[in-house]
């Protein structure tokens, strides 16, 4: 991986781009409870970066705090070159920041068409009163909107269920309508939270194609957590590392998979 100021190119001969968001020296605190200490790492153009660690090492704490949900007592989150504000989630959807759950929260009662059409609010300029009448900017809106939709169903392969309501969906599906939710929105930047958890094998490889074709055909930036060492270690570009709330590892797959601090966390192994 040769590596520069403005980015670097991968093994497989892909050109990442600069800096898109950095994590400068962030601590969260919860009372007394610390879950993230001091931690410093930057999500570059176009690359999929991997937060991995144990359960509570504060993984899904950094994504909050990413997307806004959180807000850090230190420290800065810094976006395009910019320092950002204290912001509510919806303020940094704005920003093209969009992500899934680890527990899916999808509307169980509207079918998969409509609960993705909702990953297109923050982009629809029409005010309450032309929505209700369906009326002029409303209609040309929504008419925009299904057509982008449309395609996102195309791209994830879920015609066959695009009217079933989603509550009726097996996992492994309802997992892609999050994401093609997500994807509606169409973030600069992509967060995903454990993607593959609950999955089988078949559903796992799936949905490892699909943020794979997303990062490559729409050039989207995704950060992911996921607990499949086995899959991050085949789809990230680069992977950081937590355990109770501190960094102990930084850099490619190779380079994490070799780190002895890492080996003891995972394994709870020493070394002399």
């Amino acid at each position: 991986m040769l590596d520069s100021g403005e980015g670097y190119i991968t093994p497989d001969g892909r050109q990442i781009g600069g800096v898109m968001m950095e994590m400068k020296n962030i601590t969260l605190r919860f009372g007394g409870v610390v879950a993230i200490k001091d931690i410093s790492f930057d999500i570059r153009e176009g690359e999929i970066r991997a937060i991995i660690g144990p359960n509570g090492a504060g993984k899904s704490s950094m994504l909050n705090v990413i997307n806004g949900f959180y807000h850090p007592q230190e420290g800065e989150v810094w976006f395009r070159g910019e320092k950002r504000p204290a912001m509510r989630p919806y303020e940094v959807a704005e920003l093209g920041i969009a992500r899934t759950f680890q527990n899916i929260a999808l509307f169980k009662g509207m079918s998969t068409l409509d609960n993705i059409m909702t990953g297109r609010m923050t982009l629809m300029r029409a005010n309450i009163l032309e929505q209700a009448l369906w009326w002029g900017r409303a209609q040309r809106e929504e008419t925009e909107h299904r057509e982008k939709v449309e395609k996102i169903i195309d791209f994830l392969e879920i015609q066959h269920i695009r009217k079933t309501p989603v509550g009726r969906l097996p996992y492994g599906l309802q997992k892609r309508v999050e994401l093609g939710r997500a994807l509606a929105a169409e973030p600069k930047l992509l967060l995903l939270d454990e993607p593959m958890a609950g999955m089988n094998v078949e559903e796992k490889e799936d949905m490892c194609r699909f943020v794979l074709d997303v990062n490559d055909e729409f050039g989207t930036t995704i950060a992911l957590i996921e607990h499949d060492m086995g899959v991050v270690m085949d789809i990230a570009d680069r992977v950081v590392v937590m355990d109770y709330g501190k960094k102990i590892g930084d850099g490619t797959p190779d380079e994490v998979r070799n780190n002895p601090e890492v080996i003891d966390a995972y394994l709870g192994v020493s070394h002399d």
